[in-house]
């Protein structure tokens, strides 16, 4: 009789156990995205999703909304994915945080994650958080690739008058969406690995004020190569940059593109050097394995090289002899602790070194003015919050809107 009952507390303890997983993992998640397949950043979202959601056997758990704004509409998708069952809700773009945040706090049962976001921590809500990739360190290495082509230029005499400053810089540009601290991070990162390599540059930035515009970005490129920049970097979704670039250079003016999101090579295979990316799998198997176990998911999340979950894409054929080397020093240091993107000896503004940069807005003129985040000689970009909070204008870049 004892073994009956102690078998049958042995099943029950079984069947116990399988209930509560298969009820977790039975759980949706809803996907409210910015853009589709269609825009780079949305489709490295969507890859990383999907890879997550494989790998844990989530697949079918998934309810997507693509396309959609940052405005009122992403709180309504918030709430039919809660009225579809979601049980996590996930936005990935900075201006979808506000309506979220609204459910969130109208939802305390349910989870939310906004990518890019920051205001998880100052909300208080513990069901609310924020995750960003430390792609300021993709962006360093891939400005490693373009200054190596930029050192080839002027060592083979292949630039001319246009391509250089009175002062005698090598003019390059940047194609940004928004002046955000986001796009700030990554445009200086970029900008610092160029001059890793040929410190005798400057940098123009030009904003479109969307994050996801062909036409505008390909005709801000353009001007930013008929003004002689001969490298164009970009903070935004579309190919229109490298499109530009591409149309440039077999034209015969010298100008190569560093991309975002995905590999350039399809549509610029003469200028495409690389692109800067992410490998958002590895968050959302974290985030999803959080979930699918019933913890508390990660206030704040931000990795890099360290986790993989940064990275550059293949380099293009133009790029300069060596430049594979340079990469893989440049990649290793930052992985071992050497190299610190924002180290303070490496720029400066108003030509004073930097002693103080502040992180948090909090009289709400989005200025940060408390906590300072240089720490032990650089600035530790996403380390209090995991968005980038990297916004002074150094010396060498100039922001022309």
């Amino acid at each position: 009789m004892k073994k009956v009952i102690a078998i049958l507390l042995v099943l029950a303890l079984v069947l116990g156990v399988t209930a509560c997983s298969s009820s977790a993992t039975g759980d949706k998640i809803g996907i409210i995205l910015i853009g589709d397949e269609n825009e780079g950043y949305s489709q490295a979202h969507i890859d990383g999703i999907k890879k997550a959601a494989k790998a844990l056997n989530v697949e079918d758990n998934l309810v997507w909304f693509y396309n959609v704004p940052q405005e009122e509409e992403c709180y309504d998708k918030c709430i039919s994915c809660i009225e579809q069952g979601c049980k996590l809700v996930i936005t990935n773009s900075y201006g979808h945080q506000y309506y979220a945040e609204q459910a969130a706090k109208e939802h305390p049962e349910i989870k939310f994650v906004c990518m890019t976001g920051d205001t998880a921590k100052s909300s208080g809500l513990a069901n609310l958080s924020n995750a960003f990739n430390q792609t300021y360190q993709s962006r360093y290495v891939s400005g490693v690739v373009a200054g190596m082509k930029i050192k080839e230029l002027v060592d083979a005499g292949k630039l001319s008058a246009n391509n250089y400053t009175a002062e005698g810089k090598v003019k390059t540009g940047y194609v940004g969406a928004f002046p955000f601290a986001e796009v700030v991070s990554g445009y200086t990162a970029f900008f610092l690995g160029m001059q890793s390599i040929y410190p005798n540059i400057v940098m123009d930035v030009s904003f479109t004020n969307s994050w996801s515009d062909l036409v505008a970005e390909k005709t801000t490129a353009e001007m930013l190569i008929a003004n002689g920049a001969v490298i164009i970097g970009q903070h935004a979704d579309t190919t229109g940059a490298p499109q530009a670039c591409e149309a440039a250079n077999v034209a015969g003016t010298p100008v190569y593109s560093v991309g975002y999101n995905i590999d350039m090579l399809a549509v610029a295979p003469h200028a495409a050097l690389t692109s800067a990316t992410n490998d958002w799998s590895v968050y959302y198997t974290h985030c999803f394995d959080q979930f699918i176990k019933g913890e508390r998911i990660d206030v704040d999340w931000s990795e890099g090289y360290e986790s993989g979950a940064v990275c550059i894409t293949k380099l293009g054929p133009e790029c300069a002899d060596g430049t594979q080397a340079e990469v893989d020093k440049a990649e290793a240091a930052i992985k071992n602790g050497t190299l610190h993107v924002f180290d303070t000896n490496k720029f400066t503004v108003g030509g004073q070194k930097v002693t103080e940069i502040f992180r948090i807005d909090t009289d709400g003129d989005y200025v940060p003015d408390s906590v300072n985040g240089i720490v032990d000689g650089y600035f530790d970009e996403s380390h209090y919050i995991s968005a980038p909070t990297f916004l002074v204008d150094i010396d060498g870049i100039t922001k022309l809107n």
